[in-house]
């Protein structure tokens, strides 16, 4: 090989070096996360999830990217950022909350999936087994759905001369409307509670709802484990102070903002597990060889300065069990 011809080949080759270290830096993996939430809400869910993601050693911007779509609430929505991630071809897409798995699953049988849900993931046909998923779905479960009818019968012990008994629903997420109303009826029907579903679609339907619990004369307001809900449970939790309406939803930010009682599972758990589960496929681990896996703890928090102006009486048992009592 002549000189010049040998100095074009060691130049060509300079010149490429820096296309293939950049190359090399943007290889990483890129995770799909789609939520019905919005970008906002509940940043303490993220932060379990990327921890949960860390304890598989992923750490976000230094060896995954993420890739976030938020459907802020508005369902409709989310097909299209479904079929947007599976159109960039995503390693694997973290979907929160059901009406995004359902989404999920709807775009793709190859990219796979990992759910977080507070519903039943077999009743709503996100998989056909908790054991055995199968397919390219898999993912964490809270136990809320599970929880509805100790909700509804906490809320009857608290208040015993109550004889209606109200569950607020979202009926745009239709799934899980569908499966806590009938959770909740069963119950009710058991106690001999006359039982009465309210629904709100936004957040301008809040004032109306209470309207119509006062109308119905419930001693009682179940809120159903909805996105909706969670963002704005201590809006939902004012408006029960407000009306007089003993009322029970899940997570700590409901009673701390003056609602009577929260009991449920401890999403974040759900999150991080979910978190989990990315970074094992990621590392190479089958969505069917994955059993679902479920929150298991539960959180109770009280709010006593409520109690006392409803003029209810705690259970000593009750209180005991509590996670924290909020004065």
């Amino acid at each position: 090989m002549r000189r010049r011809d040998f100095i074009k080949v060691i130049a060509g080759s300079a010149a490429a070096w820096p296309l293939i270290a950049r190359a090399q830096q943007v290889a990483k993996p890129v995770i799909g996360f789609l939520t019905s939430r919005g970008s906002d809400d509940a940043p303490a869910l993220l932060a379990a999830f990327r921890q949960g993601l860390e304890e598989k050693g992923f750490v976000e911007g230094q060896n995954i990217v993420i890739e976030y779509r938020f459907g802020e609430n508005q369902f409709k929505r989310l097909p299209t950022l479904a079929a947007d991630l599976v159109h960039r071809h995503v390693d694997v897409i973290a979907a929160t909350t059901t009406p995004a798995a359902l989404a999920a699953k709807a775009a793709t049988t190859s990219i796979p999936i990992v759910f977080e849900t507070g519903n039943d993931p077999v009743e709503v046909g996100l998989v056909t087994s908790l054991n055995r998923p199968s397919g390219n779905v898999t993912g964490a479960t809270q136990m809320n759905v599970e929880l509805t009818p100790k909700q509804v019968e906490v809320l009857h012990d608290l208040v015993p001369g109550a004889t209606v008994i109200a569950l607020l629903v979202n009926p745009t997420d239709s799934a899980s409307a569908e499966i806590e109303s009938k959770a909740a009826s069963l119950a009710a029907r058991t106690l001999g509670l006359e039982f009465h579903v309210v629904n709100a679609s936004t957040e301008r339907d809040f004032e109306r709802v209470f309207a119509e619990v006062r109308e119905l004369r419930a001693g009682g307001l179940v809120i159903a484990t909805e996105t909706l809900f969670t963002t704005h449970s201590e809006k939902l939790a004012a408006l029960a102070v407000r009306n007089g309406v003993p009322a029970i939803y899940k997570g700590r930010e409901f009673a701390a903002a003056g609602g009577l009682l929260s009991y449920g599972s401890d999403i974040k758990e759900s999150y991080r597990l979910a978190g989990i589960y990315t970074g094992r496929i990621l590392k190479g681990e089958k969505p069917a060889e994955l059993p679902v896996q479920q929150a298991t703890k539960i959180e109770l928090y009280i709010n006593l300065k409520t109690a006392r102006t409803l003029g209810i009486t705690i259970p000593l048992p009750l209180s005991g069990r509590a996670d924290e009592l909020i004065e």
